[in-house]
């Protein structure tokens, strides 16, 4: 397992598939990348030997994310791919779910895929309408057919926005303890957004925490993943992502990102990227296309850090 300056093991590997999406979230931040409709997309063998090479360095867990990743008819066949390598312990999906049959999501469970992220800022069908332009009913249908399709668990992502959902919060709880789910509220972050617009609809979740704490029966820290907080509140788990201003949050991250165009990412706050798809399509010998590995996790720090946090040397 390699680790970066910090001290930092690499397990997570977040891609994304495509930029195309079916919703326009204004609060969307399309995981650090400029919005383009080429199609110049990675096939899917160029995503399982990238991946390949990521589990060189440690990577264990594939998250595949967007814009909408249901929008590629080949899905299945990537995460079939993807779960035929050994080293790779879970494949998990980020998406809006509207695009998700019951056959589908079959498909996809068959193939290897072992959890679902699904964007949902509301259950209340004028406040989604309000957040994503479009019908809630699509979207709780494909819900369904990830609970259906046994697709577990399903995980509820909430990014919360104050005076749009920040007072669904309830309702949200008891629609996710409702399909025996897992909340995860999530705050704006402020990327890629003027300061007007963060300061208009960013809610701090602090209060949040403390209620959360309070109430809880057990409080769980997921050390693996930027320590976040998951609590126990009944027969609900409801887990908080708490990134902004957050040195504890950075220094326990364990991520690494692709882009849809085939570039390494080292953090989602900084623009940096680095090219492994053209080495990759040139045949370049595997050492090539390690060696950007390398340099991607060498140029990994946090975003946000204490005042002294010093890099390993």
């Amino acid at each position: 397992m390699t680790a970066d300056k910090y001290g930092r093991p690499i397990v997570n590997f977040r891609i994304s598939l495509t930029q195309e999406c079916d919703l326009a979230c204004f609060y969307c931040h399309r995981e650090g990348q400029e919005h383009s409709h080429s199609n110049d997309l990675m096939t899917p063998d160029e995503i399982v030997k990238i991946v390949k090479i990521g589990t060189e360095f440690g990577i264990k867990k594939v998250k595949l994310t967007g814009g909408e990743p249901l929008t590629r008819k080949d899905l299945s066949e990537i995460v079939q791919r993807l779960s035929s390598l050994s080293q790779i312990d879970e494949i998990s999906l980020v998406t809006n779910a509207r695009q998700l049959s019951l056959n589908r999501a079959v498909e996809l469970r068959l193939s290897g895929l072992n959890r679902i992220n699904v964007n949902l800022p509301s259950v209340n069908k004028d406040t989604y309408k309000k957040i994503v332009g479009k019908d809630l009913e699509p979207a709780l249908a494909g819900i369904t057919s990830a609970m259906e399709a046994k697709i577990n668990p399903v995980k509820i992502n909430m990014v919360l926005l104050k005076g749009l959902n920040s007072d669904d919060v309830k309702s949200m709880m008891h629609f996710a303890e409702g399909i025996g789910g897992i909340l995860q509220i999530i705050e704006l972050e402020p990327l890629k957004k003027a300061e007007e617009f963060y300061k208009q609809y960013h809610y701090p979740l602090d209060d949040l925490e403390k209620e959360f704490s309070a109430k809880a029966s057990n409080v769980r820290v997921r050390k693996s993943m930027q320590n976040r907080k998951v609590y126990t509140l009944g027969n609900l788990k409801v887990e908080i992502v708490k990134p902004v201003e957050n040195s504890d949050f950075c220094m326990h991250c364990t991520k690494l990102r692709l882009t849809s165009h085939g570039k390494l990412k080292p953090c989602l706050m900084n623009q940096e990227t680095i090219d492994v798809i053209t080495p990759i399509r040139r045949g370049d010998h595997p050492e090539v296309v390690q060696g950007l590995f390398r340099k991607a996790i060498g140029h990994r720090k946090p975003y946000y850090t204490s005042i002294g946090i010093p890099a390993i040397e």
